[in-house]
Formats: structure tokens, sequence, C-alpha cells
């Protein structure tokens, strides 16, 4: 609180003392890493995504840096659903944190968000937008009729909010938003990377391993508000903008579009930790300025 301007903001049920969270990918495989995180000004922490079993991940190189942020191909590396308990003990008193998982169908997501839950998680985020991992994330969720499935499914098994990450890669983003609405999610996500490629003309072949990746940061801003005003159009549930944000502008964009409150991921690479500092310090400056008292008063001030 500063000034009579507060950064408290909600995401349905899920209460948050300042609006940014960490992304899931970054600073947030480890316990440490998302303990870490809350004190460098994040309201909450999306765990790096589980699934099952432990997964190794596509091969290097997997990651590479290009201008206007990174392409990736990770391939959903994590140590399974089981191991990750250690790190959720760790992180969870520190702060909110939203367990990412990933499944093939239903039945996984049901069975790991249970997980997740008995872990102390105070939501859990689906992930059905991963663009570069077969059989699972945007393979999933790109059709409407098994997002439904999957949130119903996830939302019998558990009693904390289920939030829904959305894929850009269609063209039917509302369709699959108004399913998790439909299904009783509790909140979308929106959005993840967009589908890329990098190549090397001088072997004549994509660069990462896996051929193609997904696209992260600056360059990406631009298409996740459109996806966030576009939503907001349709949706009665809460959305959270994530893509591309790196200072405050970026930050209110989402907030204007329609977004309760936001994901930080790339910006941690090439801002720095104290990213959240910033965006924290810019938006307080500048609701001051412009009289907004709180985010709510915010959100979605572009539609009107």
């Amino acid at each position: 609180m500063q000034d009579g301007v507060s950064l408290r903001t909600s995401v349905g049920k899920v209460e948050l003392g300042l609006p940014g969270m960490v992304a899931s990918g970054v600073m947030d495989e480890t316990g440490a890493s998302m303990v870490r995180m809350f004190g460098c000004g994040a309201g909450a922490v999306v765990s790096k995504s589980v699934g099952l079993q432990p997964n190794p991940g596509h091969s290097n190189p997997c990651l590479l840096e290009v201008c206007g942020g990174y392409v990736n191909a990770m391939g959903l590396p994590n140590p399974g659903i089981e191991e990750f308990r250690a790190e959720m003990e760790q992180a969870v008193p520190a702060g909110p944190v939203i367990g990412s998982i990933y499944g093939a169908g239903p039945d996984d997501f049901s069975e790991l968000a249970g997980r997740m839950e008995d872990y102390g998680a105070t939501a859990v985020e689906l992930n059905l937008s991963c663009p570069h991992a077969k059989g699972f994330g945007m393979e999933v969720g790109t059709d409407p009729r098994m997002v439904g499935d999957i949130v119903s499914a996830v939302k019998s098994a558990v009693d904390i909010p289920v939030w829904a990450k959305l894929t850009p890669n269609t063209h039917i983003l509302q369709d699959i938003g108004r399913a998790v609405q439909d299904a009783g999610g509790d909140a979308v996500v929106a959005i993840n990377t967009l589908k890329a490629m990098v190549i090397s003309p001088e072997f004549a072949r994509p660069v990462l391993s896996n051929g193609f990746c997904g696209l992260s940061g600056n360059g990406i801003r631009p298409v996740g508000v459109r996806a966030v005003y576009d939503l907001r159009t349709v949706l009665d549930i809460p959305i959270v903008g994530v893509g591309g944000i790196s200072c405050w502008r970026d930050a209110a964009e989402y907030i204007m579009a329609g977004a309760s409150a936001f994901q930080i991921g790339s910006a941690i690479g090439t801002v720095g930790i104290d990213v959240f500092e910033q965006v924290n310090d810019g938006l307080r400056s500048f609701m001051e300025e412009y009289g907004y008292r709180d985010i709510s008063s915010m959100v979605g001030a572009a539609h009107e």
C-alpha cells in the first residue's frame, strides 16, 4: 500500500497481496527458487509443470535467446509428482503456490491435481498449451470437448480452484475459454508460447534438437494482450494474463485488457529477478497519477 493505492487483487477465490506471479517454467523447479521469488516481489509462484512420472525432456540444445525473447523446446522436464512433494513442502509456507500439471487426459490431470492439493497448492494450473511436447499440452488443449472433460474431471477431484492455461496457437481460443467456464473452471491463464522455429543457414537444419519450439518474451505481448481482450468479451470467470511482460506498462496493458493478475517468465532472465519490484513500483506510481485506487478498478478498462 502506498498513498492510498493498493496492489492487492484476487483471481476468484485466490487472494494475492501483489498482482504478479512467476510463470510456470522459470525459477520454479525447486522449493528454494520459489521461496526466493516471493522475496523479490512476486505475489504467487506457479510451479514447473509436473507429470505423473519423471521426464528428462528434450536433449540439448533446447533454449535459445532471440530478438524479442527466447525460443525453447524443453519438453516438460520434471522429476514426477512424487518427487516434487519435497519442493512443495519447502515453498508452500512462503506464499501461494499454484501447482502446474500436465497429462494426456482427464484421469492424469485429476490424479495430479489431487496430489498438488495434498501438497498444499493454493490452486492448480492445467497446462493445456505447451506447443512442443507430443501427446500433451497444446495437443489436448485445442479441442474444446477434451478441455471441458479435463476441467470437469479435475473440478470433481479437488476442492482448490482450477485454472486452465490456454494456447494462442488456435483460431478458436474463445471457444476453448468458454469450454473451461462451462465445465466449472475457476479461471483461465492466457497465453503460453507461440509455436516457432529457428533454422541455422550454415547447417541447413533447425537449431533446437526438437526442431520446433515455443517463442516467449516481449515479441509475443501484443498477441497475449489481444487474447486476453478477446476472452474478456465472452467469459465471466477471471483471466490471468501472461506473455512478454517486462515492465509496468506491459502489466497495465494486460490488466486493462481484462486480466485480474499477471505472470512474468522470460523477463526474469532478460531483466533480472528484481523485475517484480520494478513492475510493482511502476504500477503504484501510475495508479496514483491516474486515480486508480486498486487493481480491480483497472481490470477491463480498455473495454469501457
